[in-house]
């Protein structure tokens, strides 16, 4: 399972430089769409471990292109419409809508039908992803390439390093989360169905935010968006460290809308400041491979490792430390002479 993330540090990028080379990102979607969906085939034809080892590594290689491209083109359409604060949010709610779906019916399935028709489902999304792709459109990109050595002098200004910082340490912070909140909540003597409860609760907010996004925009600018989700996510990390009680818990998830949905939609709001055009789908794929690849990546294994030494509640007390960093990761770039919006 870890070439998930192994590969969603260098695959986007990959994507991206290639998505912009072509200026055609749709039809890279169509490709890899269409090849996801016939390697995934080989899960029925071998279930030894160096075979399925390889087979995940190309498999999410190539499927690592699905989310940046898509998001890339996204922000293309609405950058011609004008309607990122009113529309992207309302967009990209569907793709929680997926999951809250995808978690309530597959738990009901599986008890009735068994997890062995797991592979079947999964062919039979990558079918329904595939079809789907070649339903989109997009704008076409204007403008030329960009010139030899112009994502290298982007990423040289210190603006743009203390941002990836920035999304580095959030996402690093969210790993535990992510990895470890189930196993923590069950530590505490939670039910499966109170777990589940937290889980939904967390995608629930998170969707009534990216709704009503275009209120937050319209009373601050996405840097400081960024910065206050970073001091909500430290007092939501410390509260389930060292108040791991149902309501503060509780409240824990509700915060789920600002430190994911309402920093992500502010941070690709951001970013776009200086990848624009021919150099939107490295940025965002970009964004994906320093945030969820890297910082995703590392702030697992580094939570794996604080809970196995000094106790579960630490781990979630290390995600707290990671937001303050994040916090002034951002509050640096700010103070930079040049602020995108």
């Amino acid at each position: 399972m870890s070439m998930l993330q192994i590969t969603r540090i260098v695959g986007p990028f990959a994507w991206g430089w290639l998505a912009d080379h072509r200026q055609d990102r749709i039809g890279i979607m169509r490709i890899t769409s269409i090849a996801t969906t016939i390697i995934f085939t080989g899960i029925f034809f071998s279930n030894n471990f160096v075979v399925l080892m390889i087979w995940m590594f190309i498999l999410n290689s190539v499927s690592s292109s699905l989310t940046p491209l898509g998001e890339a083109a996204t922000l293309h359409a609405l950058s011609k419409e004008n309607a990122f604060e009113s529309k992207y949010g309302r967009l990209r709610l569907w793709g929680s809508l997926g999951f809250m779906v995808t978690v309530l019916l597959g738990g009901y399935w599986f008890d009735r039908f068994s997890v062995l028709t797991l592979p079947w489902l999964g062919l039979v999304a990558l079918v329904l992803v595939t079809l789907l792709a070649w339903r989109l459109w997009e704008p076409p990109i204007e403008g030329h390439e960009p010139k030899r050595g112009q994502i290298r002098s982007t990423l040289k200004q210190k603006g743009v390093l203390y941002f990836f910082s920035s999304s580095f340490w959030m996402i690093f912070a969210h790993a535990s989360l992510y990895v470890f909140y189930s196993l923590y909540l069950e530590k505490l003597g939670y039910e499966k169905s109170v777990i589940g409860l937290f889980w939904m609760l967390g995608v629930g907010a998170e969707v009534i935010y990216f709704y009503f996004q275009n209120v937050a925009f319209k009373k601050f600018a996405a840097q400081k968006i960024i910065a206050i989700t970073c001091l909500i996510g430290f007092v939501r990390f410390l509260a389930i460290a060292y108040l791991p009680y149902f309501w503060p818990l509780l409240i824990g998830q509700v915060l789920h809308a600002f430190t994911f949905a309402a920093h992500h939609s502010a941070s690709i709001k951001y970013m776009q400041g200086w990848f624009q055009s021919g150099m939107q789908a490295r940025g965002q794929a970009l964004y994906t491979s320093v945030s969820y690849g890297l910082g995703g990546t590392i702030g697992g294994l580094s939570a794996g490792w604080v809970w196995e030494k000094f106790g579960p509640n630490h781990a979630f007390g290390m995600s707290a430390l990671a937001c303050l960093i994040a916090y002034w990761c951002i509050k640096r770039a700010s103070k930079l002479n040049y602020i995108p919006e």
